[in-house]
């Protein structure tokens, strides 16, 4: 583990909203967003920023719980140069957190498939996979995974 911990900020400004596209479309090109679309998106989840010192590592989304079953989505993203390091897990742990505090029963993530790191990261932590698919006039395939236990 790195020396310097990992901070999160909420994504609060222009700015913020621009480095959190970044890491998205960086992690996920297939669904590179406009800082159009990330202003929706933050509207409706919560979007944080991570940093170790004063350098972006990476960013998270929280989809609040919805419907009967109370599901949320946690997504935590982590540039490649910083992976390994323990900053996926804070980031992973913080939106955990932050969902079961909204009232969610079940937690999900979404990982693009060719990404092997955080297949791996997500499996590690208890997700299971529960569905793959390609996006309508996608092409990239997608996987859909359910944490099996609250332990997290």
């Amino acid at each position: 583990m790195n020396d310097l911990r990992l901070r999160t900020e909420a994504v609060a400004d222009e700015a913020a909203l621009e480095r959190w596209r970044y890491v998205h479309n960086m992690i996920v090109p297939p669904a590179a967003m406009s800082l159009d679309e990330v202003r929706e998106r933050a509207g409706r989840f919560r979007l944080r920023n991570a940093y170790v010192g004063d350098v972006l590592v990476g960013c998270s989304t929280v989809r609040p719980p919805d419907g009967e079953r109370a599901v949320a989505t946690v997504i935590a993203r982590v540039l490649p140069e910083y992976r390994g390091r323990g900053y996926g897990a804070a980031l992973y742990d913080d939106g955990l957190a932050h969902a079961r505090g909204l009232g969610a029963r079940v937690v999900e993530t979404c990982v693009l498939a060719v990404n092997e790191d955080g297949l791996r990261f997500a499996q590690a932590r208890g997700f299971v996979e529960v569905e793959r698919y390609v996006l309508d006039d996608g092409t990239a395939e997608w996987v859909d995974l359910r944490l099996l236990s609250r332990q997290g």
